[in-house]
């Protein structure tokens, strides 16, 4: 058994491992590592950047496959950082995709029902 700390998008887990192999009997339950994937797969997601911020326009695009769910948005909208934009659903989970700073939206690239790809634009902030 070994204690991990692991950090998904700023979040800190901290997780145990055990090591199976065919001389080693299994020491104790996985539920805490599956309790820390459970908690990272659910934490909203936001896209790095495209151009540095301060004022200037950027993409947010798509950090999972999936399939819109919803569109909380329009264009023209005020959002704040943490803002939910829209809810894209990956592997049976609904994801919120949330603003990672404050802005105007100025472009919508998806629309309720279609499918993206991993890095798709989904949203423009300025």
């Amino acid at each position: 058994m070994k204690k991990l700390r692991i950090t998904v998008e700023g979040k800190t887990y901290e997780v145990v491992v055990e090591s199976i192999d065919s001389n080693t009997a299994p020491t104790a339950s996985r539920a805490p590592v599956r309790a820390a994937v459970a908690a990272a797969a659910v934490a909203p997601v936001s896209a790095p950047p495209a151009k540095p911020a301060g004022g200037s326009a950027m993409s947010i695009r798509s950090q999972l496959a999936g399939r819109i769910v919803s569109v909380d948005i329009a264009v023209g909208a005020e959002v704040g950082a943490g803002q939910q934009l829209l809810v894209l659903e990956a592997m049976k989970m609904n994801t919120p995709v949330v603003a990672p700073r404050a802005g105007t939206v100025t472009a919508i690239h998806v629309t309720a029902g279609e499918n993206v790809e991993e890095g798709h634009a989904l949203v423009d902030v300025q």
